[in-house]
C-alpha cells in the first residue's frame, strides 16, 4: 500500500501480527468464533469524503463497515455490536470526537477507539491514550498503519473478551465450592502441605486430601500450577 501520511509518536499497545489479522478476516460474514457476532468497524467522520474514502479502504481490507457523518448519528445507532472498533475523527461539528468517545463511557458503549485528525497535537493525543483510545493517527493517515491500529484494536478486545469469560467461568467453579473447601484451596496455592493444613483447620489429613481432590475436581484442573495461575489471575488470596 502507498504510504500517503504519518502516525504521531505516542504510546500505544503491541501492533497486531498479520497471524493476528488473518484469524480476525477469516470467519463467515455476520458470525466469530462460538456465534459471536463478526467485528464492525465503525467510522466517524464530518467530511462524507474522507467517510466514504475510510469506508473503501477498510471494507477491502475485509471487515465489515458501518459510516457515519455526525457523532449524534453514530450515538443514535442500535443496537451495538458486542465486537469491533471504531475510527473517530477528532474535529467535528457539534459533538467532537473526545466528546463523543466520553459520550460512549457514559452509554457504556464498549469499542476501543483509533483516533484520526488532521490538526493533531502531541497532548491531545497523550489524553486520548490515556482515555482509553487505541491509537492517535494524523491524516491523511497511511493504509497500513490505520490498518494496523484496526487489527490491534480489533484483537484487543477479543482478548479481554475472552479474559472475561474464563474469570466468569472461574467464579462459577469458586461458586460450587463448600466453606471448607474454599479454605483448603486457599492453603493449596500458598504452597502448604496436607499435613500443615490438617494441622490449620485441626482436621485430619485424610479429609484434607479428600478436600483437595474435590478442589482439583471442581476447579477442572490437573496440578497445583494450574490451580496457581488461575486463583493468580482471578485475584484470589493465598493463606
Amino acid at each position: 500500500m502507498q504510504p500517503y501520511g504519518s502516525a504521531m509518536a505516542l504510546p500505544c499497545a503491541t501492533t497486531t501480527t498479520g497471524v493476528q489479522m488473518q484469524v480476525l478476516l477469516s470467519e463467515e460474514p455476520g458470525v466469530g468464533s462460538a456465534g459471536a457476532c463478526r467485528p464492525i468497524v465503525f467510522i466517524v467522520d464530518d467530511d462524507a469524503q474522507v467517510c466514504r474514502s475510510l469506508a473503501r479502504l477498510v471494507r477491502s481490507a475485509g471487515f465489515d463497515v458501518e459510516s457515519f457523518t455526525s457523532a449524534r448519528q453514530f450515538i443514535e445507532r442500535a443496537p451495538w455490536a458486542e465486537t469491533g472498533c471504531v475510527v473517530l475523527d477528532v474535529q467535528m461539528d457539534g459533538i467532537s470526537g473526545p466528546q463523543l468517545h466520553e459520550l460512549m463511557s457514559g452509554k457504556g458503549i464498549c469499542l476501543p477507539v483509533v483516533f484520526l485528525t488532521g490538526h493533531g497535537d502531541v497532548p491531545t493525543g497523550v489524553r486520548a491514550i490515556k482515555n482509553g483510545a487505541v491509537d492517535f493517527l494524523l491524516k491523511p493517515v497511511d493504509e497500513e498503519t490505520l490498518l494496523r491500529a484496526i487489527g490491534q484494536a480489533i484483537a484487543g478486545q477479543a482478548a479481554e473478551h475472552a479474559h472475561q469469560r474464563e474469570r466468569h467461568e472461574f467464579e462459577a467453579r469458586l461458586g460450587q465450592m463448600t466453606a471448607r473447601e474454599r479454605e483448603v484451596l486457599e492453603f493449596v496455592i500458598g504452597g502448604h502441605l496436607n499435613k500443615q493444613i490438617a494441622v490449620e483447620l485441626g482436621i485430619s489429613e485424610k479429609t484434607v486430601k479428600a478436600h483437595r481432590g474435590r478442589v482439583m475436581e471442581k476447579m477442572a484442573v490437573d496440578s497445583v500450577a494450574e490451580l496457581v495461575r488461575l486463583c493468580d489471575r482471578a485475584g484470589v488470596r493465598s493463606r
